[in-house]
C-alpha cells in the first residue's frame, strides 16, 4: 500500500483556498457568520476588517482614509459601494465591490493641474479660492484638474452622539479643495420613494441616510434644477460629513464639468482647518418637525434639530 499517495482535498479545504477571493465580497453581518465557522476563517475575517477599517476609499483615493472607533461600540466600519464621482441610480441591489483584500495596491496617482505654474490650462478652477459667494463655476480641465482628485488627507471618527464623522487629518488652508459629494444620481420619484424608506429605518434608531438634495436656481429666476445624490448604499467620504447649525467649515460649491450634464456637488474649505477637526456645512434650515432627529452640532447657535424637507 502506498502511503505517499496525495489526499485528495476536502470540500472544507477547497473552501478554505477559495476563501480569500470569496470574502471580500460578503457583507458585514455574512462575514460574522463566516467567522465562527472554523479558526482559519475566523482569522481571516479579521484580516478583512482590519484592511477595510485601515481605508474606507478602497484604494480609489490618492490617500488611505481610516475609520477610527476608540471603543465608542462595536463598529469597526461602515459598509457601502465606494464611487468616485456621480453615477446613475440602481433600481435594484447594487452589485457587490470587493473590498478588504490583503492584495489590494493603490494605483498611481495622476498629475494634478498645477494652477502655478506656466503651463495652467486656463481653466476657472486655477483662479478659484473657494470663495463663499460663488455658486458655482466651470471646469474644463481632464481627470488630473486639482478639484476632481481628493488630496488632502482625511479620517473618519466614530462618536456617540453623531456616529461616524469626517475629520482633518492635516492642516487645510482656506479655500482648498476637499472632496465631491459623490453617489447615485436619482429622479426626483426615485428619490422621494427612498426617502420614506429611509425614515422608517431611522424611526426609532441612529440609523441615517445619505441622500442629498440640491437646489440650483436658473440664470433665468424662473427655474429651479433639482439634483438629488443618494451616498446611501453607493458613495464616497463624504457621506460622513455631518450638519452643522453655524454653516460649519466647508462651503458648497456646484462645478459644472465639460461634457457633463449635470454639476458636481464639490466642497471647498471655507476658512483654515485643524488638523483632527471635523469636517462640516449647513444641510440647511432646520424645518419644524416635532419628530425631527436631534442635532448635536454643539455650535452656540443650534436649533436641536436636523434640517428636514419633504423631499
Amino acid at each position: 500500500m502506498n502511503n505517499n499517495k496525495k489526499k485528495k482535498p476536502t470540500c472544507i479545504t477547497q473552501f478554505q483556498n477559495a476563501a480569500v477571493y470569496i470574502l471580500p465580497y460578503l457583507h458585514p453581518t455574512e462575514l460574522s457568520s463566516i467567522s465562527s465557522t472554523c479558526k482559519a476563517l475566523n482569522l481571516l475575517t479579521k484580516s478583512i476588517t482590519s484592511v477595510r477599517s485601515s481605508d474606507a476609499s478602497r484604494t480609489f483615493e490618492k490617500h488611505p482614509i481610516p475609520f477610527i472607533n476608540n471603543n465608542v461600540d462595536n463598529h469597526p466600519y461602515a459598509y457601502f459601494n465606494y464611487t468616485k464621482t456621480q453615477t446613475l441610480g440602481f433600481t435594484h441591489d447594487p452589485t457587490r465591490q470587493p473590498w478588504g483584500s490583503c492584495s489590494d495596491t493603490r494605483p498611481e496617482s495622476s498629475p494634478i493641474c498645477d494652477s502655478t505654474g506656466q503651463d495652467g490650462c486656463g481653466c476657472e478652477c486655477e483662479i478659484f479660492d473657494g470663495d463663499l459667494d460663488r455658486v458655482g463655476l466651470i471646469c474644463e480641465c481632464g481627470s488630473g484638474c486639482r478639484i476632481r482628485v481628493l488630496s488632502v488627507r482625511l479620517k473618519i471618527v466614530r462618536s456617540v452622539n453623531k456616529g461616524w464623522g469626517l475629520y482633518a487629518d492635516e492642516f487645510i488652508k482656506c479655500g482648498e479643495f476637499v472632496c465631491e459629494y459623490a453617489g447615485e444620481l436619482l429622479t426626483t420619484k426615485e428619490a422621494r420613494r427612498r426617502q420614506l424608506t429611509y425614515d422608517k429605518l431611522v424611526s426609532g434608531s441612529k440609523r441615517t441616510s445619505a441622500l442629498l438634495v440640491v437646489r440650483e436656481h436658473l440664470p433665468s429666476g424662473n427655474a429651479c434644477l433639482r439634483i438629488n445624490i443618494d451616498a446611501t448604499r453607493i458613495g464616497n467620504v463624504a457621506r460622513f460629513i455631518n450638519h452643522s447649525c453655524d454653516g460649519g467649515n466647508l462651503s458648497t460649491v456646484l462645478v459644472r464639468s465639460s461634457g457633463a450634464l449635470l454639476p458636481r456637488v464639490c466642497f471647498f474649505a471655507s476658512r483654515d482647518i485643524l488638523k483632527d477637526e471635523e469636517l462640516t456645512f449647513s444641510y440647511g434650515d432646520a424645518g419644524v418637525n416635532p419628530n425631527g432627529s436631534k442635532c448635536f452640532c454643539g455650535s452656540s447657535c443650534c436649533s436641536g434639530i436636523m434640517p428636514s424637507e419633504h423631499t
